[in-house]
């Protein structure tokens, strides 16, 4: 495997130094609550695209219907082939636009991005270039009205109303701003942006209702489930990322933000659940602590492209980063770090207040 690279020397999210006070995280929390009310003060309704939301309304009944084609109609090869595109077209979420081209956590060959590109475009979450112009908006400017799925608007705008209004002006604004010239660099991004919409209508919705015929299935039953029923199952393992993980869940690196650890979510979006650590260590490729491949398959099949060549320059962080961090701002639970841990000292405990 190609060895992996150490940044524990770099800084992401809330800022901290030795000379930092114990409290400081309470005094960010208390500064960020009142940029908030501020902000929800001032904040005028977007207008609703109102063709977005029949496209969903549409594509809900459709996936429903797929989903009883599942128990009466459809072969189980069907079935099977839908899961599998849900993998893959996850996969080009996760491991491709998120932790690859948004978060530059590894590097990957160009057959890897070739096939990354690939699956990403199964997946239809927007292009490439838009999609990491929007992560590190959303990064860069959490919960505040710049963040294109700001949960401080509410669970449902975090989920799917982001998608169903006009964005605010911060973020359009401020989308501007982002460096993108690393991705608009790499011919596989300029390549997807250009020709989309045909790619998509080709990989997304076309290719899963073909193939299914070599097995005898049906056109109808192929378009239903693997294509309708998939591409909606898919999209909610992504928005879950930024609405479930957001309200539910343990903040054991740092309890000053709202992003959480949430075993359900990193289940369905092939480990991005683990978003209190992703947003504390967002330069991490496994976006959690430990590379559990139950949980975070992401983690797996990049372990598995570094063993054959294709991943490169991994970067993590170390325990003892992880550790200083974790008893400064972390909320307690963490398994080994936390309150109950038999090795933690008083010392450790005193410097852990923050209340």
């Amino acid at each position: 495997m190609a060895p992996n690279v150490d940044v524990s020397n770099y800084r992401t999210g809330v800022l901290f130094d030795t000379e930092d006070t114990p409290d400081y995280v309470e005094v960010i929390t208390k500064e960020k609550q009142a940029k908030q009310e501020k902000a929800k003060s001032n904040r005028e309704l977007q207008p609703i695209y109102w063709s977005n939301v029949y496209w969903f309304t549409v594509m809900h009944v459709m996936a429903l219907y797929g989903l009883k084609l599942v128990f009466t109609d459809a072969k189980l090869l069907t079935t099977a082939w839908a899961v599998f595109l849900y993998v893959i077209g996850t996969l080009g979420v996760s491991a491709g636009v998120h932790r690859l081209w948004s978060h530059k956590a590894y590097k990957a060959r160009l057959p890897l991005r070739m096939l990354l590109t690939f699956f990403n475009t199964i997946a239809f979450q927007n292009s490439i270039w838009e999609w990491t112009r929007d992560h590190r908006v959303h990064h860069k400017f959490t919960e505040t009205d710049a963040d294109p799925v700001n949960a401080d608007r509410g669970f449902f705008f975090a989920h799917v109303g982001w998608l169903l209004c006009k964005k605010h002006p911060d973020v359009t604004r401020i989308g501007k701003t982002v460096d993108l010239s690393d991705i608009e660099a790499d011919p596989c991004v300029a390549f997807q942006k250009k020709y989309y919409g045909p790619l998509v209508f080709t990989f997304c919705f076309l290719m899963p209702t073909v193939v299914p015929a070599l097995w005898g299935e049906s056109l109808w039953n192929a378009y239903f489930v693997a294509a309708m029923l998939r591409y909606t199952l898919s999209l909610h393992g992504t928005w879950l990322v930024n609405s479930l993980a957001h309200y539910h869940g343990d903040r054991p690196y740092d309890k000053s933000i709202a992003a959480r650890e949430n075993i359900i979510v990193s289940l369905g979006a092939l480990g991005e659940g683990y978003h209190n650590y992703h947003h504390v260590f967002p330069w991490d490729y496994k976006t959690a602590e430990l590379g559990v491949y139950s949980t975070n398959l992401t983690t797996a099949f990049i372990d598995f492209m570094a063993r054959i060549g294709q991943a490169y320059d991994l970067k993590y962080v170390n325990q003892e980063m992880i550790k200083t961090r974790t008893l400064r701002t972390g909320d307690g639970t963490h398994p080994v770090w936390g309150w109950d841990d038999k090795d933690l000292t008083q010392e450790d405990k005193d410097l852990a207040k923050h209340d």
